[in-house]
């Protein structure tokens, strides 16, 4: 599982129809009462992550390359998967240590809701078998997946502890995140494999969709419109309202 998309930061998003960097919108105006917005923003956006990912497992046309680990160790330990996210990713936080990566809201919320919201939807969510129903409950999982990323990343607690392993390797190697994310996901997609984990369609439209989807949402739930912003800019230089 990988919420984060591409080389976007917790700290920098990037307008889609502008490529300008745009101030955060003050929801309720006060520093606490963005700070309770954002915390809502976080625990919202990995609920919705972890449904997400039991809708992926439900519809059975192949996970994304960290689910496919999980499920293949859920497989073969006969644990429910969400149970494996949780460990998995405690494990992976241990391996922030000597990466010198430090931990958030956000991050500990990560290992501990994804995996809940995950095992509690698979209980009251049915597996699909017509063909047509499970290509639609991928493509909403997908296009949710993308939501809830933007959504919890936009919060700016910190990252998930699979995305600091990805950034800490990164700057500790001299790589690119680009590199360095792509490694770490075809070592776990191809041990995920082995030990059983679904791999299909639904493992390529992941993998080249998530980034532009996350991108997208990234800028729904961190900024404000561009074009409110250059009418703002236009205002303070035309005080009279002239053009």
């Amino acid at each position: 599982m990988n919420p984060a998309a591409g080389e976007l930061t917790q700290n920098t998003i990037v307008a889609a129809d502008a490529g300008a960097i745009i101030a955060a919108e003050p929801i309720l105006g006060r520093p606490i009462g963005r700070l309770v917005r954002r915390i809502i923003q976080l625990y919202i956006g990995l609920v919705l992550y972890g449904v997400s990912s039991a809708m992926q497992v439900q519809a059975g046309l192949g996970l994304d390359p960290w689910d496919v680990l999980h499920q293949g160790i859920a497989n073969r330990a006969h644990r429910a998967i969400g149970t494996v996210v949780i460990v998995v990713g405690a494990l992976v936080l241990l391996g922030w240590i000597p990466l010198r990566q430090r931990p958030g809201l956000g991050t500990v919320s990560n290992v501990l809701v994804l995996g809940l919201a995950l095992n509690v939807t698979l209980q009251v969510l049915p597996p699909q078998h017509a063909f047509p129903a499970r290509l639609a409950l991928l493509l909403g999982a997908i296009v949710l997946c993308g939501m809830a990323t933007g959504m919890y990343i936009a919060a700016g607690l910190g990252p998930g502890p699979r995305d600091g392993l990805m950034t800490g390797l990164a700057r500790r190697t001299g790589t690119s995140i680009r590199l360095a994310r792509t490694v770490i996901e075809l070592a776990v997609l191809a041990g995920g494999w082995l030990l059983g984990g679904t791999v299909g369609v639904g493992t390529v439209l992941f993998a080249v969709s998530i980034g532009p989807l996350a991108q997208l949402f990234l800028a729904v739930f961190g900024r404000r419109p561009v074009r409110f912003e250059r009418r703002r800019s236009r205002d303070r230089r035309c005080p009279t309202g002239a053009a």
